[in-house]
């Protein structure tokens, strides 16, 4: 039975992309063979208290010697002294689904104790996973990292088989454009420039349904819904908060066109999802976002670009043989794209080659 460490922030069950990417690792792995200890560090990341700091050093340096220790980068980012003692306790891999300081409304002290908290903790790892080809490349140019200690495993996704008849539909649908926008009401989603961008579009068909959990960064979420009051889209945009997996199924299926205004993501797993279902893509060129969605299946726009989101939007909503088009390339990117199957084998192997090392 081989054994392995899973240390992350907060709440697993947290509806990201990150905790996502962490569930489906730990599921994929559990099983025979496998053990995995799953431990959670609590709240505060990636700005912990010296109490949670402590919390972290009493739970980590008290574990069997040996055992392969993976820990998500929102934590351990934050624990540069502690990676120090790590490292001669367990090998170390670092799980980076984006750099810290990438985040957006961070002020600039933040950002610059964040690179050299980051820099600092990844600089002790034996290996390092990255979520995408853009974050690797983020944490060679902007944190020194040597190429060599980093795996990519991109995140996977399920094949949607009931998605295949979504670009017929699009074809007879000359109504009403149901847009749809999954993500965590955060200054880095592009809310604001959606909301703006749809604003002068209120003579065309279309309804707009956010979820996404609304509880992490509470500014962001009274800035939305301000937005939505001063453009007037009240009765036009309805904002759902976390919703569970089934009820997130039934949106998918039920939308026209997938958009997410991101000013940057590491991935952006979101997108893969809804091309999964068919969905034409609006997005933007921020990040890893162009890596995920090519052309053939989506339109992307720079970040926080509202005059040219709002020609995205116009041109979706308008053409739906536009929309049979990009939902039919979706689709084939998505069938393109690795499997949580395969992503799981390509983590375990990671973790095979440092344990024979």
């Amino acid at each position: 039975m081989q054994e392995l460490i899973f240390v992350h922030p907060g709440d697993l069950n947290t509806p990201t992309g990150g905790y996502a990417y962490d569930r489906r690792m730990i599921e994929g792995l559990e099983g025979p063979g496998w053990h995995v200890q799953i431990i959670s560090l609590g709240e505060g990341y990636p700005f912990p208290s010296r109490i949670q700091e402590e919390h972290a050093r009493s739970l980590l340096l008290n574990l069997t010697k040996g055992v392969p220790m993976v820990i998500d980068g929102l934590a351990l980012g934050a624990l540069p002294s502690l990676a120090t003692e790590i490292v001669k306790r367990h090998p170390l891999i670092a799980l980076i689904h984006h750099p810290l300081a990438f985040e957006f409304g961070l002020s600039d002290s933040e950002i610059k104790l964040l690179i050299q908290s980051e820099t600092l903790a990844l600089q002790q790892v034996d290996r390092i996973i990255a979520n995408s080809p853009a974050t690797a490349r983020d944490l060679i140019g902007h944190y020194d990292i040597h190429p060599e200690i980093i795996d990519v495993i991109l995140p996977g996704t399920d094949r949607i088989h009931h998605a295949e008849p979504r670009s017929q539909k699009f074809t007879e649908h000359a109504g009403l454009v149901n847009l749809l926008s999954v993500g965590s009401i955060i200054p880095r989603k592009g809310f604001h420039y959606l909301i703006a961008a749809l604003e002068p579009l209120v003579d065309l068909q279309w309804n707009l349904t956010i979820a996404g959990d609304s509880s992490r960064n509470i500014t962001a979420y009274e800035g939305l819904m301000t937005d939505i009051k001063y453009f007037h889209l009240e009765s036009r945009v309805q904002v759902l908060g976390a919703v569970s997996n089934k009820e997130l199924e039934n949106l998918y299926t039920n939308a026209d066109v997938f958009v997410l205004a991101s000013l940057f993501e590491g991935y952006g797993m979101v997108y893969a999802e809804a091309m999964a279902y068919g969905l034409p893509i609006i997005a933007t060129t921020g990040g890893a976002i162009p890596d995920t969605v090519p052309q053939e299946a989506g339109l992307l726009v720079p970040p926080a670009d509202v005059p040219a989101l709002t020609i995205a939007l116009k041109t979706l909503i308008q053409d739906p043989l536009y929309r049979a088009q990009l939902s039919r390339g979706a689709l084939q990117t998505a069938n393109s794209q690795p499997t949580w199957e395969y992503a799981v084998e390509q983590f375990r192997a990671v973790l095979t080659r440092l344990t024979l090392s």
